[in-house]
């Protein structure tokens, strides 16, 4: 026991002994070293300064500010939005990822360059594009018109429609990217096997393939959401008053009032947002591959 006692404390002593783990320090120092300077220190900035009071107490002023009134109302719009971006960047990713995997690998790649392209471009100069197409005289009305389409020309700017488009557009590279990638591991004999045993294609779809990829759309559509909450450009040029979204809010805090302390406090609800929204993909992506790991077992 008293051996047991004396060796514990020699361990550690032992394992830095190690030239191996000596280099290893050395290497995982300057990553580290920026995680803690551009990472850690900023949100424990961004907290202290949302409890800070103006004498310099702590205080949760801000934060009950924030959850009350006319922030609160952002809020919600936020999340309504982000949510409408997430489920209409989920259909159009599906329907493009699930044609894509049907395409031969040349015409698949072609398809995923013309898909992914585009996320390289400025998202300013994509929203000034869609600001464009979406006129009251853009592209879009123009056909509509000329289809005799009841109604034609619509407001599609200014609102939340143009608002779902333009963000959903944003969002729609990273969808098909995660979907594509969980539908290529789609093993095909499944749906074959349920073929043979006579379901038609309605049952194949929604008893054998979309349990298959589920989490994958579970996944997509959270990570769309999650990305939306926080996502300024698009919401700030196409949308009108009553699209205000948390981001916007933040800008006009730290801009127009000189308000740095209810700012903060924003940015720490939409960082504790983003972190439960982490936390249930990463409990999907844990489901889903316990469900795999069953199935194949």
């Amino acid at each position: 026991m008293a051996a047991t006692l004396t060796g514990a404390p020699a361990r550690p002593r032992k394992l830095l002994a190690s030239r191996r783990t000596r280099v290893g320090i050395l290497y995982a120092l300057p990553v580290v070293v920026y995680l803690l300077v551009l990472f850690v220190y900023p949100i424990f900035s961004t907290l202290f300064l949302s409890l800070k009071n103006g004498d310099g107490s702590l205080t949760l002023h801000w934060y009950a500010e924030a959850l009350t009134g006319v922030n609160l109302s952002v809020l919600f719009t936020t999340i309504r939005i982000s949510a409408e971006t997430a489920v209409f960047s989920l259909v159009f990713g599906f329907v493009l990822a699930n044609a894509i995997t049907r395409m031969k690998p040349i015409w698949a790649g072609l398809a995923m360059l013309v898909v992914v392209v585009p996320h390289f471009i400025s998202a300013l100069v994509r929203t000034y594009g869609w600001i464009i197409l979406l006129g009251d005289k853009g592209l879009v009305n123009e056909t509509l018109a000329h289809l005799w389409v009841p109604g034609a020309p619509f407001q599609l700017l200014y609102n939340e429609i143009g608002v779902v488009i333009g963000t959903a557009s944003v969002m729609l590279p990273y969808t098909v990217l995660l979907l594509y990638g969980v539908m290529r591991g789609v093993d095909r004999r499944l749906l074959a096997a349920a073929a043979s045993m006579g379901a038609g294609r309605v049952t194949i779809f929604r008893r054998v393939y979309l349990p298959l990829v589920a989490p994958g759309l579970a996944s997509a559509g959270l990570i769309s959401f999650i990305l939306s909450l926080g996502y300024y450009i698009t919401p700030a040029l196409m949308g009108g008053p009553d699209q205000t979204m948390i981001a916007s809010l933040i800008n006009q805090q730290v801009m127009k009032q000189n308000q740095w302390n209810g700012a903060a406090a924003e940015g720490v609800i939409l960082l504790l947002m983003t972190f439960a929204g982490l936390l249930v993909v990463k409990l999907i992506s844990s489901i889903g591959a316990s469900r795999k790991k069953r199935s194949i077992s």
